[in-house]
């Protein structure tokens, strides 16, 4: 668990699965996620980030409001295994909001703290983001936590059609 000035960043808990279903179904977010997630989707992908957290210590964390328990979305650190992207392996790290909570600076201060928990306790020697070329938000998220564009890296997304408007994306690293 991660604890910053407004979030908690921390394994799923069962409670946390219709909050995430209606984050990952909002078509705001789904829109950088190339189509919406559904419920039970969105139940697998629980179930595979804990387990994730249990074999590796981190994951991408459910982010918690310390002021009242709400469910904000997720933020933290996954593996990517070889040959699943152009980029991997490695450990990428990623966030995901509820609308209600975009542009209060939440994705910054839980990725900033997943970074220092990365090079710290977690012994990770580089970190990557990567997002679709067009998302400018998360971009500067990336740029706000010191993270660097690494240009060199960046890839057409294999499970999206040529012509898709979120294939093309940017690969951003962090260093200790």
């Amino acid at each position: 668990m991660i604890v910053t000035d407004r979030l908690v960043l921390r394994p799923w808990k069962e409670a946390d699965r219709p909050a995430f279903a209606a984050i990952n179904g909002d078509p705001r977010v789904h829109d950088w996620l190339g189509g919406p997630i559904s419920a039970e989707a969105t139940d697998a992908l629980i179930d595979r980030i804990n387990a994730g957290i249990a074999a590796d210590g981190f994951g991408l964390w459910a982010a918690e409001l310390r002021a009242d328990g709400r469910l904000a979305g997720m933020i933290g650190l996954s593996r990517v295994a070889e040959g699943n992207l152009p980029v991997g392996p490695c450990v990428e790290i990623g966030w995901r909001l509820h609308p209600d909570f975009w542009g209060q600076g939440l994705a910054s201060e839980g990725a900033r703290a997943a970074l220092d928990w990365g090079f710290g306790p977690g012994g990770l020697v580089e970190i990557l983001a990567f997002t679709a070329q067009t998302n400018l938000a998360s971009q500067a998220v990336m740029r706000r936590i010191g993270m660097v564009a690494d240009p060199t890296r960046n890839f057409d997304h294999p499970r999206l059609a040529q012509d898709h408007p979120l294939r093309r994306h940017v690969v951003w690293t962090a260093r200790p």
